[in-house]
């Protein structure tokens, strides 16, 4: 019976994994969470199904404890488990505590500082302090090493936990002689590194307050922290690495020389580094190259006892920790010399026979990306070459034929950036430079003319283009590469894909280039000029692909092209017609379409009819035949405009979608009915959008003080911090808040035409001139007369970037005789500000709890100002403005956005939401000069509203003047 009751447990928690939602479609997560508990307080279960039983709670955490208050419940309910639990079951134990991690962190009882937290990591602590199992078997041993381990999971998922625990924690660290002392050392490393971070994001803390830190009173730690409140929630992912960005953005910690406690504990660390493992050295060398670097009373020179072992490491993760601290430290630490032998080092383990491809390839873009002490560069991220890498350097990395593909690539981009730097000839000391390269790249062409491998065929390709990126502009191999492409690709036409991808990447990389119009000329060329008697059907299928493409460029004359495909439908010349080969026939029909298209379609006219004539009458394939003939008859039918219409349909043409419009008279008609079907071009404008004024917005302040009474006795719903979390919930609403209506009047142009006095079925469309908004659909409007008042339209712009653009629109009617005709309108001008809109405040939050959400963002935006890729920013803006125009700049502008009393003069609040998600705040202090201090969540807005504020307050002073 117990055999097979554990057996429908093991069955169900494997089907609850497999699909935790089919699972729980048959329950419910709190019946199936209830379940679980039930079976683990249940003392006739053995432990190996408890175990079992943990996995759910370790691996679906949220999904059975989808609250906070469900977490901590849960998480009592396991701790009174582990309460009862035998201390011989250490297994059962460690998974215990792994469940109860879980269930902690992702519950957020951890950051929110809850109760059962608490208990949970004094539970913790107790466990890493207990020593008793020094001399049992490793077994119990590792009940510490669990707990260790979730405690350094804790801090890491809750930046600043344990940052009252240094003093603790370093004891236990030192104590420890078992293997045990690596997880100590690397949580004790963990928690200093946070606690540091957290004493710099504090103002006027200093060397006390690290000093208290570090020998702190842990007894009333957790206490201390609860009566403070909730500790700011960092981001984890903020606190990933503070030392890879740009080392200005690294906060730092006042102390002045005096930091000998923290010396102290930096050389005891440093000191016993040797004793880990590679990975945990170098996690911990990290970590304290980060507390330096926040410190600037340590010197770097601290970690000058464990260069020289670092230098002469044979551990990937070891260097790049070194490197690390070489971005970090540069010449603080680190010599010329240093800096030479670690190049150095670098050039000879990228070509070190005994090691893997991949530690190659790491240490190849190590030098790539070198940590310079005196670097050039800005650190934008760029490939940019060490000044230490000279052509001498290099060139014991030149590229081989029996290097492997990764690694060739890699030499040849890293040389080329080389030989680029020594200018066209690149010849340094130590080889003949680009000549080299171009040599090598020949010996893998000659490799792919030879029947090479598809590995060697597609890292010849790539060769190619890295060498056309850097070198297309040196004349001597520009026409030199092409003519011997298109020699190799007559002998070997199923390369044709690579030939045109190679062309496609070459011309979007290198737009100002054309030399990718130089190939597919050349390759034109052999293919028209090759004799037809040995072309096989393969060979064929592949030309067309590449004259398809040909035909793409406007540049390339295309009568080459036409002969060739008359030539080989022609009877005398093979039986493809009469075979009837469907995909032959097709890729005719689609070099066909695109010579439909091509810009000197009128010299191509007659032989491109001949051949499509020729293909609908005898050609072997109906389908084709049927296409043939349309294409026949657009071609002698309708105008190049509307021939380009009906082929351009799905496409684009200019980098604008191509509007469908009715087209006209296939077929012969009379004139009167061409006239009618087909959209007539006026010559002139005929109507424009104007801008009219909006609707008050919802939050205007429309009465001076009514507003503000009616509100005076509302309640702030909450601390600024929870007040900021209702209102952010509100985005989770997909749309919410996230476009803009402007409202615009039709109205006739002064230019007086008959026709045009009526028009009707109006159809305006738009088209975007950059990516900063969603495509705009049409707008129907049903007439407009000239008599008549003008009709409103409302557009709604949904923004992804609330920047100013500007609109194309164009617009088909119908005129009163019953033609249509197409039109185009001058361009609509978006402002920035016609993107602001008020506070979208919850509808409970009255006045009071809107200067909440005010004071919140405030805090925020200026708490994360100038943080490492972080959008937020503050700034100043100053005008000579006096009271009375200041007031009457706050009536006129912004009064709708105004949060704060208008009859505090001293100050007044603003904030403009900038949909989808951005905000704009000003603080305007009536000093002299008026400040306004701005604070912004997307800094990419300061340029604009400077210019804005500039805009409105000088036709201020200009109407206070007259």
């Amino acid at each position: 019976m117990a055999v097979n009751w554990a057996e429908t447990w093991a069955e169900r928690i494997s089907a609850f994994s497999r699909s935790p939602s089919r699972f729980l479609s048959g329950t419910t997560a709190e019946a199936f969470l209830a379940e679980l508990l039930r079976e683990l307080r249940d003392d006739r279960a053995t432990y190996s199904v408890k175990i079992l039983l943990l996995a759910p709670l370790c691996e679906y955490p949220t999904l059975l404890c989808p609250s906070d208050s469900v977490g901590e419940e849960t998480a009592l309910e396991l701790m009174s488990v582990l309460v009862q639990c035998p201390p011989k079951s250490v297994q059962f134990r460690c998974h215990l505590l792994l469940g109860l991690t879980s269930v902690l962190v992702c519950t957020s009882c951890v950051s929110g500082r809850s109760r059962a937290s608490q208990d949970f990591l004094d539970l913790l602590l107790q466990i890493a302090q207990d020593t008793s199992d020094l001399h049992a078997d490793g077994a119990l041993r590792s009940l510490r090493a669990t707990a260790c381990d979730c405690l350094r999971e804790l801090e890491a998922c809750s930046p600043g936990l344990l940052s009252q625990r240094l003093e603790l924690l370093s004891g236990l660290r030192q104590r420890e002689t078992s293997r045990l002392h690596q997880a100590y050392a690397g949580l004790h490393t963990l928690v200093l590194r946070n606690a540091v971070y957290q004493l710099t994001q504090e103002t006027g803390a200093g060397a006390e307050h690290l000093k208290a830190l570090l020998g702190g009173n842990t007894s009333v730690a957790w206490e201390a922290e609860l009566d403070s409140g909730p500790t700011q929630d960092e981001d984890p992912a903020v606190l990933s690495s503070l030392i890879l960005g740009p080392m200005g953005t690294v906060p730092t910690l006042q102390t002045g020389p005096d930091c000998k406690e923290l010396r102290s504990v930096l050389s005891s660390l440093l000191e016993e580094s040797y004793l880990l493992t590679a990975p945990c050295q170098a996690a911990l060398l990290h970590r304290l190259t980060e507390v330096v670097a926040m410190v600037p009373g340590v010197p770097p020179a601290v970690f000058r006892a464990q260069l020289l072992r670092l230098l002469g490491t044979s551990e990937v993760c070891l260097l790049h920790t070194t490197l690390l601290m070489k971005c970090a430290f540069t010449d603080s630490l680190f010599s010329a010399e240093d800096e030479a032998f670690i190049l150095q080092r670098l050039v000879v383990l990228s070509q070190h026979p005994l090691l893997r491809t991949p530690e190659k390839l790491f240490y190849t873009d190590c030098i790539l990306h070198f940590p310079e002490n005196r670097p050039i560069g800005c650190g934008d991220g760029d490939e940019t070459l060490p000044v230490l890498l000279t052509p001498r350097l290099a060139s014991a990395l030149v590229p081989t034929v029996f290097n492997d593909s990764a690694t060739m690539l890699a030499r040849i981009n890293l040389l080329s950036l080389v030989y680029l730097e020594e200018g066209e000839e690149g010849d340094g000391e130590g080889g003949r430079g680009l000549a080299y390269l171009y040599e090598h790249l020949t010996s893998l062409l000659h490799i792919v003319e030879n029947g090479g491998s598809r590995e060697n065929v597609v890292t010849f390709f790539r060769a190619a283009f890295l060498f056309l990126f850097y070198f297309c502009h040196v004349e001597r191999y520009f026409h030199s590469m092409m003519e011997k492409l298109s020699t190799v690709y007559l002998c070997h036409t199923h390369l044709a894909p690579h030939f045109i991808n190679l062309a496609d990447r070459t011309q979007d990389k290198l737009s100002e280039s054309s030399w990718a119009v130089g190939l597919l000329k050349a390759l034109q060329g052999v293919i028209t000029e090759a004799p037809l008697a040995q072309l096989t059907s393969q060979d064929l299928s592949r030309h067309l692909k590449v004259l398809a493409r040909v035909a793409e460029e406007g540049e390339i004359p295309q009568h080459s092209t036409l002969r060739f495909l008359s030539s080989v439908i022609t009877p005398s010349s093979s039986c493809l017609c009469a075979i009837g080969n469907w995909r032959l026939g097709n890729s005719l029909l689609a070099v066909c379409r695109r010579l439909l298209v091509h810009p000197s379609l009128d010299s191509l006219l007659m032989p491109l009819a001949d051949i499509l004539q020729h293909l609908a009458c005898r050609y072997g394939d109906t389908d084709v035949q049927d296409h043939a003939r349309l294409y026949y008859t657009l071609l002698t039918t309708l105008s190049r405009e509307k021939l380009a219409a009906v082929l351009a349909q799905g496409s684009t043409e200019g980098g604008r979608q191509v509007k469908k419009r009715s087209l006209s008279c296939i077929m012969v008609e009379s004139e009167r009915l061409t006239s009618m079907l087909t959209i007539h071009q006026t010559e002139k404008t005929i109507f424009k959008l104007i801008e009219a004024q909006s609707e008050p917005r919802e939050g205007t302040q429309t009465d001076k003080g009514s507003d503000l009474i009616q509100n005076e006795t509302e309640t702030c719903p909450g601390e600024a911090s929870a007040a900021l979390e209702v209102y952010r919930a509100q985005f989770d609403v997909p749309g919410f808040a996230s476009d803009i209506t402007l409202n615009y009047q039709l109205a006739h142009t002064e230019a007086e035409d008959p026709r045009f006095d009526r028009l009707f079925s109006i159809r305006v469309h738009f088209n975007l001139t950059d990516n900063h908004y969603e495509q705009l659909g049409d707008i129907s409007v049903p007439c407009l007369f000239r008599e008549r008042p003008s009709p409103t339209v409302q557009l709604r712009l949904k923004p992804r970037r609330p920047y100013p653009t500007t609109l194309h629109a164009s617009a088909i009617l119908t005129t009163q005789d019953g033609l249509s005709w197409l039109t185009t309108l001058p361009h609509i001008h978006v402002a920035f500000q016609q993107a602001f809109a008020p506070l979208p405040a919850p509808p409970a939050c009255g006045q009071r709890g809107k200067l909440c959400l005010f004071d919140g963002l405030w805090d925020e935006i200026s708490s994360k100002s100038g943080e490492d890729l972080d959008d937020c920013a503050t700034s100043l803006f100053c005008c000579p403005l006096k009271e009375a125009a200041l007031i009457a700049l706050v009536e006129e502008h912004f009064l709708p956005y105004l949060l704060s009393d208008r009859s505090d003069k001293e100050e007044f609040k603003v904030l403009f939401f900038l949909p989808p998600q951005s905000h704009v705040l000003l603080k305007i202090r009536s000093e002299d000069p008026v400040h306004f201090n701005i604070a912004t969540d997307n800094w990419q807005l300061l340029r604009y509203i400077s210019s804005y504020l500039l805009t409105i307050t000088s036709t201020q002073e200009d109407a206070v003047t007259d």
